[in-house]
């Protein structure tokens, strides 16, 4: 695992740059000047090399959507590419931060440096702030040497992109690492057309959580919308409302036209098996794909990689069954 010494530093905005606004904290930019004062106070850090880039405007990560992904994946192949980083460092909202470390581990498939994602619960210079050891701590992340992948790194750990979230807002180590039991699957090789360099495209998704009293109604008005792919968050080891005719229609109905329909637990470690019970078993026949035990930012995150690189409705599932990075426990 060499060391990372030419470090691309993008920043997309997030509470760790914001400044106080009368409506309150808000994105800035100019956060560059910003790090390079602290890094100059400090001068007993060893920091490997940095470069900056700055996606503007610098958003509030509340606001995170496809595009923004996009343009992450963009400029983080520029700063490989045409300026020879060998390690990437993205600035980042921590609201939708396990969200975009899950999209770009799938989108950035093949690449060869390491990608660390990172935030900050306070903003930079604001009174026990975890803004500059999060940044710093990363960066020496990096320059110890980290294998090819995308990570989240906060309040001192190094997690994986794809198994991490945020789990709560009142204390600096808001995030953590959903348990693997065991592995799913692994895929052969990653194929050319998941590939980093492939284009992708803008995907149509919806999340919709299985609740006591869902009607066919509300699937049948959600789909209606046009979506691509829809992630159901479903009870337990993957069960739901198996009796209800209506309901199971409206999803055997939508796999027909071509909506990929994927599953994963609303338990935060649990994980789908559809076998297990013949709610489950029903479900699946109506054309579900299990997710195992990937979190819901994962699920998300492999939907739009698989769709957003064009693949149909059964390449897209026979992917979504495998594991490409470690996002699976099944």
């Amino acid at each position: 695992m060499p060391a990372s010494r030419n470090i691309l530093v993008l920043y997309t905005g997030g509470t760790i740059g914001m400044q106080q606004s009368a409506e309150g904290l808000m994105p800035a930019s100019g956060f560059a000047s910003r790090l390079r004062e602290q890094q100059d106070q400090q001068p007993q850090l060893t920091l490997p090399s940095w470069q900056f880039r700055e996606l503007l405007p610098a958003i509030d990560s509340a606001n995170m959507n496809q595009a923004n992904w996009l343009a992450m994946v963009e400029a983080i192949r520029a700063g490989v590419e045409q300026d020879g980083c060998d390690g990437v460092l993205v600035l980042h909202g921590t609201d939708t931060l396990a969200y975009s470390a899950a999209a770009l581990s799938f989108l950035l498939l093949g690449l060869e440096v390491p990608v660390l994602l990172t935030g900050a619960m306070l903003p930079a210079g604001a009174p026990d702030s975890d803004a500059w050891s999060n940044l710093f701590g990363a960066m020496h992340a990096l320059q110890a040497g980290i294998e090819p992948g995308v990570y989240l790194y906060f309040s001192g750990k190094l997690m994986s992109g794809v198994r991490a979230s945020k789990r709560g807002t009142a204390t600096l180590d808001a995030f953590g690492v959903a348990p693997r039991l065991r592995q799913g699957k692994r895929a052969p090789g990653i194929p050319a057309t998941l590939d980093y360099r492939q284009p992708r495209r803008s995907v149509s998704l919806a999340v919709l959580p299985f609740y006591p009293g869902i009607e066919a109604s509300h699937l049948r008005a959600l789909l209606a919308c046009g979506v691509q792919g829809v992630l159901l968050e479903c009870y337990g080891s993957g069960t739901g409302p198996a009796d209800d005719a209506e309901l199971l229609a409206v999803l055997k109905d939508a796999h027909e036209r071509g909506v990929v329909l994927a599953a994963i637990s609303q338990c935060p470690q649990g994980h789908v098996e559809f076998g297990i019970y013949a709610a489950g078993s029903t479900l699946a026949a109506t054309g579900l794909i299990s997710g195992g035990g990937m979190t819901r930012e994962a699920a998300l995150g492999k939907l739009f990689a698989l769709l957003g690189a064009g693949l149909s409705q059964a390449e897209t599932e026979h992917w979504f069954a495998l594991d490409l990075c470690g996002e699976r426990a099944d």
